[in-house]
């Protein structure tokens, strides 16, 4: 844990805080924390700092907390990722946490069964706690927003024209005719198809929405490995 994230409702107004449950696990079981340690502390959607092992108990610990600290910037970035594998799912959501990515947007496609919609971890709390994991690896607190669109066409024809505007707006797709761009310094709006790859039915309807097909080269990626590069690819 490189960042222990707290709840506001966590803070009192002393600035001390209970943990109990698995944050107190991990500060007992892998930190190997005990009472006088210092350890780095974030308030989720709030400032970051240090905080300082008060008490230790065998199910709780209290530290004192001095949040002065801004999170990183997040990076200017919507992500529209074609709703992946539930198991892949779980790592995405703490890779686009780690990365920075604060705009999510989950839709459905030709290739997305429809088993994966009524997987347990599309349940926003389930969502929230591996969101929470990425962020206390990239020592962050700006919480990601989640967005899910079970159906493609009214996404890409109501809600992806204006999300993509005033934007450099990509498809990231095997086959896409132009080289993904590099070190780019404004806002991007990126679509990642599923395993395979958009189906042209769809690809055409990105292209209406004012998308352009861009591609990484010859290899085909999973998901999870090709998010990360396009990322450290179009932002440097």
């Amino acid at each position: 844990m490189n960042l222990l994230l707290i709840e506001e409702r966590q803070l009192s107004a002393n600035n001390q805080v209970v943990l109990t449950g698995r944050p107190f696990i991990h500060l007992q079981k892998i930190l190997h924390t005990g009472p006088g340690d210092r350890l780095r502390v974030g308030k989720i959607n709030g400032s970051m700092g240090f905080g300082r092992v008060l008490t230790m108990s065998e199910d709780r610990a209290e530290l004192e907390v001095e949040l002065l600290d801004s999170p990183p910037p997040p990076l200017p970035l919507i992500l529209v990722l074609a709703l992946p594998r539930p198991k892949m799912l779980k790592r995405i959501l703490q890779t686009i946490a780690t990365l920075g990515v604060k705009q999510l947007h989950l839709i459905n496609s030709y290739r997305v069964e429809k088993s994966y919609w009524q997987s347990p971890w599309l349940e926003p709390s389930r969502m929230r706690q591996q969101l929470i994991l990425g962020l206390e690896q990239g020592r962050d607190t700006l919480m990601p927003e989640v967005t899910c669109h079970q159906r493609f066409k009214p996404f890409a024809e109501d809600i992806l024209p204006s999300m993509a505007a005033d934007s450099l707006a990509l498809v990231a797709h095997p086959c896409g005719s132009h080289p993904c761009p590099q070190a780019v310094t404004g806002p991007i709006t990126l679509a990642v198809g599923p395993e395979g790859g958009f189906i042209d039915y769809e690809l055409e309807k990105f292209r209406d929405a004012g998308l352009q097909s861009v591609t990484l080269g010859p290899r085909i990626l999973r998901v999870e490995t090709a998010i990360p590069v396009l990322l450290s690819r179009l932002f440097n």
